[in-house]
Protein backbone atom coordinates (compact mmCIF):
# COMPACT_ATOMS: atom_id res chain seq x y z
CA UNK A 1 0.00 0.00 0.00
CA UNK A 2 2.59 2.19 0.83
CA UNK A 3 4.88 1.79 -1.70
CA UNK A 4 1.24 3.06 -4.50
CA UNK A 5 1.36 5.78 -2.37
CA UNK A 6 4.54 6.53 -3.49
CA UNK A 7 4.95 5.52 -6.90
CA UNK A 8 1.64 8.25 -7.33
CA UNK A 9 3.52 11.22 -5.75
CA UNK A 10 6.33 10.55 -8.00
CA UNK A 11 4.16 10.21 -10.73
CA UNK A 12 2.32 13.77 -9.96
CA UNK A 13 5.29 15.17 -9.41
CA UNK A 14 7.01 14.80 -12.60
CA UNK A 15 4.21 15.84 -14.00
CA UNK A 16 3.70 18.83 -12.39
CA UNK A 17 7.91 19.39 -13.48
CA UNK A 18 6.77 18.25 -17.10
CA UNK A 19 4.02 21.10 -16.94
CA UNK A 20 6.06 24.16 -15.86
CA UNK A 21 9.10 23.30 -18.18
CA UNK A 22 6.37 23.34 -21.11
CA UNK A 23 4.89 26.51 -20.13
CA UNK A 24 8.70 27.55 -19.71
CA UNK A 25 9.36 26.31 -23.20
CA UNK A 26 6.41 27.54 -24.95
CA UNK A 27 6.93 31.46 -23.29
CA UNK A 28 10.28 31.74 -24.63
CA UNK A 29 9.04 30.34 -27.56
CA UNK A 30 12.29 27.81 -28.48
CA UNK A 31 10.56 26.25 -31.21
CA UNK A 32 8.77 23.09 -30.68
CA UNK A 33 7.31 22.36 -27.60
CA UNK A 34 9.19 21.49 -25.65
CA UNK A 35 12.45 22.35 -27.14
CA UNK A 36 15.86 20.02 -27.48
CA UNK A 37 17.11 21.44 -24.06
CA UNK A 38 13.67 21.68 -22.39
CA UNK A 39 13.49 17.79 -23.12
CA UNK A 40 16.57 17.30 -21.96
CA UNK A 41 15.62 19.04 -18.20
CA UNK A 42 12.14 16.83 -18.56
CA UNK A 43 14.45 13.66 -18.78
CA UNK A 44 16.52 14.88 -16.25
CA UNK A 45 14.03 15.87 -13.93
CA UNK A 46 12.62 12.46 -14.77
CA UNK A 47 15.46 10.63 -13.50
CA UNK A 48 16.14 12.55 -10.30
CA UNK A 49 13.11 12.30 -9.33
CA UNK A 50 12.62 8.63 -10.10
CA UNK A 51 15.76 7.85 -8.08
CA UNK A 52 15.23 10.30 -4.79
CA UNK A 53 15.12 8.23 -1.34
CA UNK A 54 13.32 11.01 0.26
CA UNK A 55 9.91 10.57 -2.01
CA UNK A 56 8.21 8.86 0.63
CA UNK A 57 8.35 11.85 3.40
CA UNK A 58 9.30 15.08 1.90
CA UNK A 59 6.69 17.19 -0.35
CA UNK A 60 8.86 18.80 -3.20
CA UNK A 61 12.25 19.20 -3.90
CA UNK A 62 12.70 22.80 -2.99
CA UNK A 63 12.17 21.86 0.28
CA UNK A 64 14.87 18.82 0.45
CA UNK A 65 18.14 19.22 2.65
CA UNK A 66 19.51 17.13 0.10
CA UNK A 67 19.82 18.99 -3.72
CA UNK A 68 20.64 16.45 -6.21
CA UNK A 69 20.40 18.19 -9.46
CA UNK A 70 23.59 19.09 -11.00
CA UNK A 71 24.42 22.61 -10.07
CA UNK A 72 23.61 23.56 -13.89
CA UNK A 73 21.06 21.95 -14.10
CA UNK A 74 19.60 23.01 -10.58
CA UNK A 75 20.40 26.89 -12.10
CA UNK A 76 17.92 25.77 -15.11
CA UNK A 77 15.23 24.34 -12.96
CA UNK A 78 15.51 27.59 -10.62
CA UNK A 79 14.78 29.61 -14.06
CA UNK A 80 11.74 27.68 -15.63
CA UNK A 81 10.27 27.37 -11.76
CA UNK A 82 10.57 31.50 -11.45
CA UNK A 83 9.40 32.01 -14.82
CA UNK A 84 6.26 29.01 -14.80
CA UNK A 85 5.26 28.97 -10.86
CA UNK A 86 3.23 32.47 -11.35
CA UNK A 87 1.66 31.65 -14.60
CA UNK A 88 0.60 28.16 -13.17
CA UNK A 89 -2.07 30.02 -11.31
CA UNK A 90 -3.63 31.52 -14.65
CA UNK A 91 -2.99 27.18 -16.64
CA UNK A 92 -3.74 25.14 -13.79
CA UNK A 93 -5.30 26.69 -10.84
CA UNK A 94 -6.12 23.75 -8.63
CA UNK A 95 -2.27 22.39 -9.00
CA UNK A 96 -0.91 25.97 -8.11
CA UNK A 97 -3.07 26.20 -4.98
CA UNK A 98 -2.82 22.39 -3.41
CA UNK A 99 1.10 23.50 -3.95
CA UNK A 100 0.87 26.70 -1.94
CA UNK A 101 -0.98 24.81 0.57
CA UNK A 102 1.21 21.90 0.54
CA UNK A 103 4.24 24.20 0.69
CA UNK A 104 3.37 25.89 3.93
CA UNK A 105 2.15 23.16 5.41
CA UNK A 106 5.83 21.47 4.72
CA UNK A 107 7.38 24.96 6.10
CA UNK A 108 5.15 24.91 9.66
CA UNK A 109 6.75 21.17 10.36
CA UNK A 110 9.51 22.20 10.01
CA UNK A 111 9.42 24.95 12.05
CA UNK A 112 7.84 22.90 14.63
CA UNK A 113 10.49 19.87 14.31
CA UNK A 114 12.99 22.86 15.05
CA UNK A 115 11.35 24.40 17.86
CA UNK A 116 10.70 21.15 19.83
CA UNK A 117 14.13 19.94 19.33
Amino acid sequence: MRRRSVDKKRDKEIKVVHLMIRLYCAGHKHGGVPCKDCRELMEYAKMRIDKCPFMETKTFCSNCNVHCYKPEMQERIRQVMRYSGPRMLFHHPFMAIAHVISSRQEKHRKEETIRDS
